[in-house]
């Protein structure tokens, strides 16, 4: 009798001991969450990188042995597709051991919350937004702040390591290098490696947003951000760079770029960061002359002004 309660016993601690599951946060609602929120298969972008976001939402993958380092989580809802995408196409999200942020918005770091407690993994990103991160509450310095934690909020994350402008984190063979370009939010990080196949390598980045959006009635021309937006574009025009990324795959012309994939590899495009950057200061122009209610130019913004 003692030998098989001694057996019940070793069973039930088994189960409680099983593998983990991801627990994922209450959804955030809002007007294009869901779209955002649509299904994509997962794809090899080049070399150790995968795309393994939604069809919205920006996820990166970076494998190299047994280290993975995730980019972005998504909506708290994106946790979910993020994790079965990652185990289709060949990975334990387990084993991921980094999760880097690129701005602490809830529509990019919105799933993060969840993944870490799935994974384990550290979370980085810059100064600024670890704070962020750390609260679930965005400060009042970040053009889209509004008051109350329920409308920009998302889930807080334990733990949160940040890291300086062009500091160089090493996992393995991948060198990460996090290069501060605030604007879109005080602590938004551009995020670049390079990745090798045969003897053929580029340099990826992983760019953050560049846009010029806003909750209601904040004005770029009265604060620091249409000038943080100016030198962050300057900045990523600048960078080594052959296979643009970014938060939202629309920016980087992904769902178009799939249906060429046949032709050879269409991510691949040494002026895209210009283009990115130059295309972003072209919004920032027209919201400066919405703002000034006046029918006239838009102001001359260019790169490296």
């Amino acid at each position: 009798m003692k030998g098989l309660l001694s057996i019940v016993f070793l069973s039930a601690l088994l189960v409680s001991c099983g593998s983990k599951v991801l627990e994922p946060d209450d959804e955030i609602v809002c007007s294009l969450c869901d779209n955002w929120n649509e299904p994509q298969k997962p794809f090899r972008l080049y070399g150790n990188s995968w795309y393994v976001g939604t069809s919205g939402l920006s996820s990166i993958l970076i494998a190299d042995g047994e280290h993975l380092i995730l980019i972005d989580g998504g909506l708290p809802q994106s946790a979910a597709p993020i994790e079965a995408n990652i185990r289709a196409a060949g990975f334990d999200p387990l084993a991921i051991s980094a999760i880097l942020v690129s701005h602490a918005h809830f529509d990019h770091a919105g799933g993060i919350a969840a993944l870490q407690r799935l994974s384990g993994a550290d979370v980085f990103t810059s100064a600024a937004a670890a704070k962020v991160l750390r609260s679930g509450n965005l400060q009042d310095d970040d053009p889209q702040y509004r008051v109350g934690h329920e409308k920009t909020g998302f889930p807080a994350i334990a733990s949160v390591r940040f890291v300086g402008d062009g500091e160089v984190m090493t996992f393995g063979g991948v060198s990460i290098r996090a290069v501060y370009t605030p604007g879109h939010s005080p602590g938004g990080v551009t995020w670049t490696w390079e990745s090798c196949v045969l003897g053929t390598c580029y340099d990826i980045v992983y760019a953050d947003s560049l846009t010029a959006v806003s909750a209601d009635g904040y004005r770029f021309s009265d604060g620091r951000a249409a000038n943080q937006l100016i030198a962050s574009a300057s900045v990523i025009a600048d960078l080594d760079c052959d296979i643009l990324l970014s938060p939202h795959p629309f920016f980087f012309g992904m769902h178009a770029k799939l249906e060429r994939r046949d032709d050879g590899n269409p991510f691949v495009n040494n002026v895209a960061c210009t283009i990115y950057a130059e295309t972003a200061l072209d919004w920032l122009r027209q919201r400066l002359r919405a703002e000034s209610g006046l029918d006239v130019p838009a102001p001359d913004i260019r790169i490296g002004s």
